[in-house]
């Protein structure tokens, strides 16, 4: 028979797609409301649905081999669904895993990760299986069952409600329709103290909601960040105008309302888009800016600025980055996407210099600044595309990498970018993704230039939701991408055995791969003889008594002692 819309079925769910939506398949056993058969096999995608329910279900959109279904009632429960705490989870579409025992969450993003690796970037499930760590999730919050509580970053739309009141909340998903809640269960309680005195306040001035449809209304937008570590509270009101009425007096009440209070500043967006912040923000109380604290750093952070919104999984993704780094305190690393510089900071703690590229000029100052207050000199920061500062500072200033860590945002990143750090042959790239499908295009690149995908884990930087941050090392390999053939002859190569550190021929291939230089045995001989090597006793001696031994030009000589350097023999 022929799925048409508004068409109700009996349907088991047997798996979740990307966005978390229920998916099954009818078969013969499964009948409409009419009492016909459905299509055997005929895939239906089921919103608000999880594995292991049965459920009814009513087609919204039919296509020729699946349609899209909303859930009309749970016939039979999955095992695996808890009591959604939050009373708006279903109506709002923000959280849309809030139904499902933690515990299947981070199992749902593991297995989202893995599949995206396999089907987009090419690789084996058993490989994939093998290189990836079990996922990092969350400690519940008390009484609640699961994480919540965990945003400190909120940005609430202001509109209308029928009866006319101003409501504040989050759009349903896929409109402009506002579902009223002052207090969302994945942000901070202030949130809540902050709302009611904005909307009282607005509600007696007679200041009015922005409206979508008309563009015409002077309130649009209540953004919120609170700095865990330190408790300071921003408040920022989005305004389609140059001015609030009455200012002061709204900053009265909110610092004597909103515990924290430490900034409160009007941004102008008179642009028609859905872009919430304009270009320019003016403070009528408090500081510009407040700070925060994230495994011992400081953070400056602005109205405007990129700044993680978990603190407590953020500390955890930049320390997992750092950790498959491997840094040893002599690598020059560069930080891509580098942002307010939270990543950069954590690595240059144990890196010889970070590098960071940022396009946004704002983001960048920042950095310079969050360095400043950090007391770390070894950060440098520069504004700009990644693809084209690279190229610049490696070939005309000779600035290299050993190490890159790339954070995109989720588009991933730019071909050209990828090209580049091809190019730039570091040691090791750690790819620390917010979306795995782009993640998994990207590996796919790399693993297709000579780069080794060595390992990877899912990090649940939003739980209740469907996203999942990754973070991935790669190993550019035994000599780097393009298999350079190292020669030697028999009267070159040390046949006493290997030094403790690194064989004469890695030697030899890190001078290659490094400077294009080639060095025989002897000039390593003479290199770590002048180190105070054992280089063992009859090492490379001629058997002619008058014989002129070659001694190691001072260029090669800088370059071998880069590499003994890089081994720790010295």
């Amino acid at each position: 028979m022929k799925i048409q819309k508004n068409q109700i079925y009996t349907v088991r769910i047997t798996d979740l797609g990307a966005d978390g939506e229920g998916i099954g398949h009818l078969e013969e056993l499964c009948t409409a409301q009419d009492g016909k058969e459905g299509a055997n096999g005929y895939t239906l995608f089921v919103k608000d649905a999880l594995i292991g329910d049965v459920v009814r279900a009513r087609i919204v959109k039919a296509k020729k081999g699946y349609a899209y279904a909303r859930l009309e009632e749970i016939l039979t429960p999955s095992p695996d669904r808890v009591e959604a705490p939050c009373p708006y989870a279903r109506q709002c579409g923000g959280c849309q895993l809030q139904a499902l025992s933690y515990e299947k969450q981070l199992a749902f993003k593991d297995r989202k990760v893995k599949n995206n690796l396999v089907r987009i970037g090419g690789f084996s499930p058993e490989f994939i299986e093998r290189i990836m760590e079990p996922p990092t999730g969350m400690d519940p919050t008390p009484g609640l069952g699961a994480p919540f509580r965990y945003r400190n970053k909120a940005q609430f739309p202001v509109g209308r409600g029928r009866d006319g009141r101003l409501i504040t909340g989050f759009y349903a998903g896929r409109t402009h329709s506002i579902i009223e809640n002052r207090d969302c269960l994945l942000g901070v309680k202030e949130n809540e103290t902050v709302l009611n005195t904005v909307l009282s306040f607005a509600q007696e001035k007679g200041i009015d909601a922005y409206d979508e449809k008309t563009k015409q209304g002077l309130l649009r937008h209540v953004l919120i960040r609170k700095g865990f570590a330190t408790g300071q509270i921003m408040v920022c009101l989005v305004l389609n105008g140059p001015r609030l009425p009455e200012e002061e007096v709204l900053a009265d009440r909110l610092f004597a309302a909103v515990p924290g209070m430490t900034s409160f500043s009007v941004n102008i967006n008179r642009e028609a888009t859905n872009v919430i912040l304009g270009e320019k923000t003016r403070l009528i109380r408090g500081k510009e800016r407040i700070e925060d604290q994230i495994g011992g750093l400081t953070f400056s952070i602005s109205p405007r600025s990129f700044y993680q919104v978990n603190p407590v999984q953020t500390e955890r993704i930049y320390a997992q980055a750092l950790e498959y780094a491997g840094l040893t305190g002599r690598e020059t690393v560069w930080d891509l996407y580098c942002g307010i510089g939270t990543i950069s900071l954590f690595l240059a703690r144990k890196a010889k210099d970070v590098y960071g590229v940022e396009i946004v000029p704002e983001a960048i100052d920042d950095a310079k600044k969050n360095a400043e207050r950090n007391g770390i000199s070894n950060a440098h920061f520069y504004v700009g595309k990644a693809e084209e500062v690279l190229p610049q500072k490696y070939e005309a200033e000779g600035i290299s990498a050993d190490v890159i860590v790339v954070d995109p945002p989720r588009k991933g990143c730019d071909e050209a970018c990828l090209s580049t750090m091809v190019r730039m042959r570091p040691e090791r790239i750690v790819y620390v993704s917010c979306d795995s499908a782009t993640l998994a295009r990207d590996l796919k690149y790399l693993a297709g230039n000579g780069y080794e995908v060595v390992k990877g884990r899912a990090i649940d930087n939003f739980p209740g939701g469907v996203h999942v941050e990754t973070v991935v090392l790669l190993s550019k390999g035994e000599i780097d991408s393009k298999k350079v053939r190292v020669e030697f002859s028999l009267e070159d190569m040390d046949m006493s055995g290997f030094q403790k550190g690194a064989t004469y021929e890695q030697i030899k291939a890190y001078v290659l791969e490094h400077t294009g230089l080639k060095v025989s045995s002897l000039y390593i001989s003479q290199i770590k003889r002048k180190c105070g090597l054992d280089m063992g006793q009859n090492y490379n001696l001629s058997k002619k008594e008058d014989a002129k031994v070659p001694q190691c030009p001072p260029k090669k000589e800088a370059a071998i002692m880069k590499a003994l350097k890089y081994f720790q023999m010295i």
